[in-house]
């Protein structure tokens, strides 16, 4: 199965998904914000498509680490996810995504009208492979270090 990341904000919502290993993540698609129900309606399409069984959704913190607007909206719509699709959701620390996405789209020498086609894809992308990364680099402990041989 696979995991869609999310850039959620007041106009957009970047969508990416992952692969089926969980490896990488791909931008998908920007969805264009009419109404909740219109929003849970165009994710639950994406679900459907990708094969989806989590999201993981970027928590907008300040650079402080504390909680403002933007993350208190977003919390609301993660509870109206859940209870629309059933799926469980993940948030993670999204500050400077969009900063990154910014910068490796200006390095790439993309238009200024293309960059904002696909800047919250690019920063759901971001999101994702942050969190596929976290998950990969978690110890495993198939051998205790102080065994080690030489």
């Amino acid at each position: 199965m696979r995991t869609l990341g999310l850039d959620v904000g007041t106009k957009t919502i970047g969508v990416a998904a992952s692969d089926a290993l969980g490896l990488t993540a791909q931008s998908v698609t920007t969805v264009r914000r009419t109404s909740l129900k219109a929003d849970l309606a165009a994710l639950t399409e994406l679900v459907r498509e990708y094969e989806a069984d989590r999201f993981v959704v970027g928590l907008p913190l300040n650079m402080d680490g504390t909680e403002g607007p933007r993350a208190e909206a977003t919390r609301k719509f993660v509870a109206a996810l859940e209870g629309a699709l059933g799926l469980p959701v993940e948030l993670w620390d999204e500050r400077l995504s969009t900063v990154a996405a910014q910068r490796t789209l200006l390095e790439a020498d993309v238009s200024r009208a293309k960059r904002r086609q696909v800047i919250d894809q690019l920063a759901a992308q971001f999101i994702l492979q942050g969190w596929l990364d976290a998950r990969q680099m978690r110890p495993t402990r198939d051998h205790d270090e102080d065994d080690t041989e030489f």
